[in-house]
């Protein structure tokens, strides 16, 4: 692997246009969520005041709709989609799950603008806590990731 080129995506935000997509529904969690991806890309030198827009989502369904039409804005480099999703008592949860990630997925796709998938499905309301706080924030993982992969877009395509 010595001679062989690698392209990595940094973790540099600066002069990116990102949109946070984040569902209302089990607002305490998807608003840590929400903190947690603003603190990333502050972090990697974002301008999150003047550089990331907060796209408000009813719920989970909602979202790869709002992240499709971020995407095809041309108005941003990279959409990081935050949600919760808790397993309940009937099948609602597989199905809307596994709906949600494949319309993420196809947007991302169909707009050739990195989408990244910020969220959660958990069996119950304490392990999206878990995954919504401190240094298991997925939300700080989405962020940056959707950071690292507008990066790699750029070396590729630009």
């Amino acid at each position: 692997m010595k001679d062989t080129p690698v392209i990595e995506g940094a973790a540099d935000a600066s002069g990116l246009r990102i949109a946070l997509v984040v569902s209302a529904y089990h607002g305490a969690i998807t608003g840590a969520l929400r903190d947690g991806a603003l603190d990333a890309l502050g972090e990697a030198g974002a301008d999150t005041a003047a550089a990331v827009t907060v796209i408000d989502a009813p719920g989970a369904f909602e979202i790869p709709f709002a992240a499709r039409c971020a995407a095809a804005s041309g108005r941003f480099d990279a959409v990081v989609c935050l949600g919760c999703i808790v397993r309940g008592e009937t099948p609602h949860f597989d199905v809307l799950a596994s709906a949600v990630c494949h319309a993420i997925a196809a947007a991302s796709q169909s707009t050739n603008v990195p989408i990244t998938f910020g969220v959660l499905t958990t069996n119950t309301m304490a392990e999206a806590e878990v995954r919504s706080r401190g240094n298991d924030n997925k939300g700080r993982e989405a962020a940056l990731a959707a950071v690292q992969l507008a990066n790699v877009q750029r070396q590729l395509l630009w």
